[in-house]
């Protein structure tokens, strides 16, 4: 009797769950919005992780609904979401209407996973104050005194091509790259010599390498986190993996009571964030910024280390893809590092490096075929009429913007397959709409971290293109197809191309 009455009940609350969801999904249909079909019981999000990356099917979404509506219906599992095709009412979104949608409403558990309290993540008075102490340590000059760290580490690069140049080696060249960036992130984020360019297998970079993997536990518990954020956080749930967690936790309450024990300070961001933890000031600026807390500082120093690595080491994968295919734009590319470097005596200053227009052009188009960080998410934190229209995006509703589409427009960038650092020439920039290259994302809440991304990212490929040529191979994919398991765009099976000295 008793099993009977637990079948009862079993079959009871799945056959009311399916209710519930079925009702879900008519959301879009009763309020007359267009919408994607959605799959039981995953809504549009049925690929993530598996068969094929969110980005086509918000590419295709896109697509369907451009030139016809602002926004079109999207399910993400059994959440109604909407997914922007306007650029003006893109523009309204990240900044003109701002005090609507100043959060992304990413699971946030502070108590039980310390590291997801980071800027990224965060929302409302939280997200502010850490903003507002995190924006003096991303200024021009606190990054000038970053770069020629980061040149240290670029020539050990440089060094590190040359026997696989010498012998026109094939390789997978994600991995080289991620491991050089890496070594930048390792240094000026907590100023530890990683060594991961000769030692790949080093304990820095196997945590980076977790950090990106995507399971089918983390799939379940975005699922959860997504649906149900609120019970999450009551039942403790982790975003984090726990050997990630205790690692950089570890790592930071070692380096920190080291450095404030012998009073060591050093030109990187942890340095930076330690005066902000211990006076609330920087040095050289009467500004009163807020003492933070070390869990705090773990955070922000979590998310500029996986920021940091993986976002520029993919940036330079796919440039150095393109411009393999495409040896003009490569010999253009050179010959302006050589003409550069000819007038600084042969040094990357940090002059230097800023004088490289064209390099800058080539990253620009790359981040416009691959934006790393592919979908913006914004949440409403109260009910927003949008602008001309009758609907109502309700308070906690989602509004997804795909950089991936919109970079991809044939309207806005005609031919977009064809890979033309020239469409960023200043002239050509003026003529499209400002919201139309949204690598970074755009208002308050744009990348804090983009100018180090920059230097970063502009500071490897002149180090690279300056003594070695890339080519394809018979192994390099073409056309790329993304691999449908990352938390960043990246091309499924690795990135194999050969390099050779000029």
């Amino acid at each position: 009797m008793d099993c009977f009455l637990i079948l009862i009940a079993l079959v009871t609350f799945v056959y009311l769950g399916y209710l519930w969801v079925k009702k879900q999904y008519r959301f879009f249909k009763d309020n007359g919005i267009p919408y994607q079909e959605p799959t039981f019981p995953l809504g549009n999000a049925w690929g993530l992780g598996y068969k094929r990356p969110l980005t086509y099917f918000l590419q295709e979404a896109y697509n369907a609904f451009k030139g016809k509506h602002v926004i079109g219906g999207i399910y993400l599992f059994t959440t109604p979401a909407f997914l922007a095709t306007n650029l003006d009412f893109i523009k309204q979104v990240l900044v003109k209407d701002f005090q609507y949608f100043h959060d992304r409403g990413i699971f946030v558990n502070e108590k039980d996973d310390p590291l997801s309290g980071n800027l990224f993540a965060l929302s409302g008075q939280r997200w502010k104050t850490i903003r507002n102490k995190l924006s003096p340590t991303f200024t021009s000059g606190k990054m000038k005194l970053m770069h020629s760290t980061i040149i240290a580490v670029a020539k050990e690069f440089q060094g590190y091509l040359e026997p696989i140049a010498q012998e026109k080696k094939e390789v997978e060249i994600k991995d080289i790259l991620a491991r050089f960036t890496t070594d930048v992130i390792g240094t000026c984020a907590f100023g530890i010599d990683c060594n991961s360019l000769k030692q790949p297998d080093t304990e820095f970079r196997r945590i980076g390498k977790m950090v990106f993997e995507f399971g089918s536990l983390d799939f379940l518990k975005q699922f959860l986190v997504t649906i149900f954020q609120d019970l999450s956080v009551k039942l403790g749930v982790t975003v984090t993996k726990p050997e990630v967690s205790e690692f950089f936790m570890r790592l930071l309450k070692e380096t920190t009571e080291y450095r404030e024990k012998n009073n060591i300070k050093r030109n990187d961001f942890l340095s930076l964030l330690l005066q902000i933890k211990n006076t609330g000031k920087l040095e050289g600026d009467d500004t009163d910024l807020g003492k933070m807390t070390f869990e705090e500082l773990a955070a922000q120093t979590f998310l500029f280390f996986i920021a940091g690595f993986e976002t520029s080491s993919s940036t330079m994968t796919f440039a150095l893809y393109e411009l393999a295919q495409n040896q003009d734009i490569q010999d253009r590319a050179r010959e302006e590092i050589h003409r550069i470097l000819e007038k600084y005596n042969g040094e990357y200053t940090y002059e230097a490096c800023m004088e490289l227009k064209y390099i800058d052009q080539v990253i620009q188009e790359t981040l416009r075929k691959y934006p790393v960080t592919d979908t913006l998410i914004r949440e409403a934190v109260q009910d927003y009429k949008i602008p001309n229209y009758e609907f109502v995006i309700k308070k906690k509703s989602k509004v997804l913007i795909s950089s991936y589409a919109i970079h991809r427009d044939p309207e806005i960038y005609p031919n977009p397959d064809k890979f033309d650092p020239d469409r960023f020439t200043e002239d050509n920039i003026k003529a499209r709409h400002p919201y139309a290259w949204l690598p970074f994302g755009e208002g308050p809440r744009i990348c804090v971290g983009m100018r180090f991304g920059m230097m970063q990212t502009r500071v490897g490929l002149a180090n690279f293109l300056s003594k070695y040529r890339v080519r394809t191979s018979p192994k390099t994919p073409i056309p790329i197809v993304l691999a449908p398991n990352t938390a960043v765009l990246t091309a499924q099976g690795g990135m194999w191309l050969q390099v050779e000295k000029v």
